[in-house]
C-alpha cells in the first residue's frame, strides 16, 4: 500500500507523530546510534503517553485502525463463554484474567453471558498498562453492565499472590515487540534502526548470542538454512511471558487467540520478508517508519514457539486450531441458531457477524486459538473437533 493511499493525519496527529519520532531519535543518540529492531518497537508501541498504545488515538473499531473479534460481534464472547463457564466448574473460587482488553468490549460480553449462565468468576482481573485505555475500558463496561463493575479490577501487572484462573489473550503475542533478523554473507545478522541526515532507517548488527542459538534452533527444526538475503522476526519474550503466568498459577487453564501459524508455514521458503505489517486507518503498510505513535506495528505469531515455551513453562498444550473451527468446537452454529428471528432485518447482521469470525477470507483461518492447562483435572474444551497440534 503507497503512502499516497492513506488517510492525511489531522494536524494534531501530525504533532503527536514528530513527538514520537523526536523522542525515538533521542533515544538511539542517547544508545550511541544504535537501537536493536525490539526496542524501537517497545517505544513505538508503548513509549509513555507517545507510543500507540499508550497515547489517546481511538484504536478500535470502524474509526480505529483495526478491528477485533470481540468488536466484529457479541458472538465471539458469548461462544467462548461456554468452555471458559466449563473451566471455572473444575476450579475453586475461580477467576478470569485478560491482558491487553482493548476497548473492554469482550470483559463486557463475556460477563454478561457468564452472569445469564450463573459462572460468574470469583475476580474478573484486567492487566492494562495503558492509562487511557483503561478508562476507555471502564467506560464501556460502565455502559454495558453496570452491576457488573465491581467484578471487575484492573492491574498493572500479574498478582503476586498464586491463585487459580482461565487467563484469555486475545491479540496480545501479536503486539509484543519482535526481534527482526536477516542473513547475510557475513552470517546472521539483527536489523535494528539507525539515524542518517536525521531520518529514520534499517541497519545491520551482529545477532547477539540469544538471537543466534534461537534462528540456528528454527533452523534445525525446519531442516532448512535461510537463504542469503532471508528477513524475518522472532518473539523472544514468549517464554518469559508464560512462565510469569505460569508461576501465578495454581491451577489454570490459558486460551491464546492470534494470527500466526506453525512454524513450517511461518518460516516459508516464500515468506522471505518476514511478516510486519502496520495498520493505519485500516489500511495495512510496511514501512514501519511512516508515522510512529499513530499506527499499529505487528508480526505474526509462530505458534510453535508458543508450544515449546509453554511446555517449559509447565504447561501441558490441550489444543490449536484455527478460530473457525474453535469456535464451532464452542458451540457458535447453536447460538446464531437461537438468536434467528422471523425478521430479515435481525437476520441479515448476525449471519454476517458469524461469516467475519468464521470465514477463511475473513478471520476464521488466519486466526488461530492456542488451549493451554496447569494442573487441571481436564483437557481444556474447544478443541474436541479438527486439533491441529501435529501441525506444530
Amino acid at each position: 500500500m503507497q503512502k499516497l493511499d492513506l488517510p492525511e493525519p489531522t494536524a494534531e496527529e501530525k504533532q503527536h507523530t514528530q513527538k514520537m519520532l523526536d523522542y525515538i531519535k533521542q533515544q538511539i543518540e542517547t544508545a550511541g546510534g544504535w537501537i536493536d529492531f525490539a526496542h524501537y518497537m517497545q517505544l513505538a508501541l508503548y513509549a509513555p503517553r507517545l507510543g500507540y498504545y499508550s497515547g489517546g488515538q481511538q484504536k478500535f473499531g470502524e474509526s480505529g485502525d483495526f478491528i477485533t473479534a470481540p468488536e466484529v460481534s457479541p458472538l465471539f464472547a458469548q461462544t467462548l463463554a461456554k468452555p471458559v463457564a466449563e473451566v471455572l466448574s473444575k476450579m475453586a473460587g475461580g477467576c478470569v484474567i485478560e491482558f491487553g482488553a482493548g476497548s473492554g468490549k469482550l470483559a463486557a460480553d463475556l460477563l454478561a453471558e457468564l452472569q445469564l449462565q450463573n459462572a460468574l468468576p470469583e475476580k474478573y482481573l484486567i492487566i492494562e498498562l495503558s492509562a487511557e485505555l483503561k478508562h476507555r475500558q471502564q467506560q464501556t463496561l460502565q455502559q454495558y453492565i453496570p452491576e457488573l463493575i465491581d467484578c471487575v479490577e484492573w492491574l498493572n501487572a500479574l498478582p503476586e499472590k498464586p491463585l487459580n484462573a482461565v487467563v484469555l489473550a486475545n491479540e496480545v503475542l501479536d503486539a509484543m515487540p519482535v526481534q527482526r533478523f536477516v542473513n547475510t554473507a557475513q552470517g546472521m545478522q539483527t536489523l535494528g534502526v539507525g539515524l542518517s541526515n536525521n531520518v529514520l532507517h534499517f541497519t545491520e548488527a551482529a545477532a547477539s548470542r540469544d538471537l543466534a542459538h534461537s534462528v540456528k534452533h528454527i533452523e534445525q527444526d525446519i531442516d532448512r538454512a535461510f537463504s542469503e538475503g532471508y528477513t524475518a522476526e522472532i518473539n523472544l519474550n514468549i517464554q518469559p511471558w508464560l512462565q510469569s503466568i505460569s508461576d501465578i498459577l495454581n491451577q489454570g487453564a490459558v486460551y491464546l487467540i492470534d494470527y500466526g501459524y506453525p512454524r513450517s508455514e511461518y518460516y516459508a521458503i516464500e515468506r522471505h520478508m518476514g511478516t510486519m505489517m502496520c495498520y493505519y486507518r485500516h489500511r495495512a503498510l510496511e514501512d514501519v517508519f511512516y508515522l510512529p505513535g499513530l499506527m499499529d506495528i505487528t508480526a505474526f505469531v509462530d505458534f510453535t514457539a508458543v508450544a515449546e515455551a509453554g511446555l517449559e513453562a509447565g504447561f501441558d498444550i490441550n489444543g490449536f486450531t484455527s478460530q473457525a473451527n474453535f469456535l464451532i468446537n464452542c458451540g457458535l452454529a447453536q447460538r446464531v441458531e437461537q438468536q434467528m428471528s422471523d425478521d430479515i432485518k435481525k437476520q441479515i447482521p448476525l449471519v454476517q457477524q458469524m461469516k467475519t469470525l468464521t470465514l477463511p477470507s475473513e478471520m476464521g483461518e488466519r486466526f488461530k486459538v492456542m488451549g493451554l492447562n496447569k494442573n487441571l483435572d481436564m483437557i481444556v474444551p474447544g478443541f474436541e473437533m479438527r486439533d491441529f497440534r501435529n501441525r506444530l
